[in-house]
């Protein structure tokens, strides 16, 4: 194991008595990440320290997933992951299809213009319904918001940490 841990979900309350946390999603896989025997890794706040857990039912619930683990029963034993994280390790990433991406893998890209011109530094991706918008920072300049669309973002090198865009009209105001 490698030790690199990869988001899979906020935990932002516990629900009901028995031992169910509501999470809210930060992975493109939820059906995969929370299906039942799935193993995930919690950390508590402020914690650096992962608690291994197994997926024993989950169910969407408006914007989150009620999660069960077969390891706890009672609410009282959960209220310590309230407001903490569950991850997985990087050897339980999925296979990504020809031009999908992982944030970490994205983040940290530098931008440059299909002319050469670098604009920033990718450093937040914002996942909205109609297409992810990639942020990156420009030194005293306002962020460049990229929409991530075949029109803009034409080449994407991850072992090269690079992206390059087409910069249509309006985008750099």
């Amino acid at each position: 194991m490698s030790g690199a841990y990869f988001y899979v979900g906020k935990i932002v309350n516990t629900h009901g008595v028995r031992g169910e946390l509501k999470i809210v999603p930060q992975t493109d896989f939820p059906e995969v990440r929370f299906g039942k025997g799935n193993r995930l890794y919690a950390f508590a706040p402020n914690s650096d320290e992962p608690v291994p857990l197994t997926v024993a039912s989950a169910r969407p619930h408006k914007s989150t997933y009620i999660v069960k683990f077969k390891e706890y029963d009672n609410i009282n034993d959960v209220l310590k992951f309230k407001g903490g994280s569950l991850k997985v390790p990087e050897e339980d990433l999925l296979e990504l299809g020809e031009g999908e991406y992982y944030i970490h893998e994205i983040v940290g890209c530098e931008v440059v213009s299909e002319e050469g011109e670098k604009l920033g530094v990718i450093a937040e991706v914002l996942p909205l319904a109609a297409n992810d918008v990639w942020v990156a920072r420009r030194e005293g300049r306002k962020d460049l918001l990229i929409p991530v669309i075949d029109d803009v973002v034409r080449d994407v090198d991850v072992a090269a940490k690079r992206v390059t865009i087409h910069v249509m009209e309006g985008l750099l105001d």
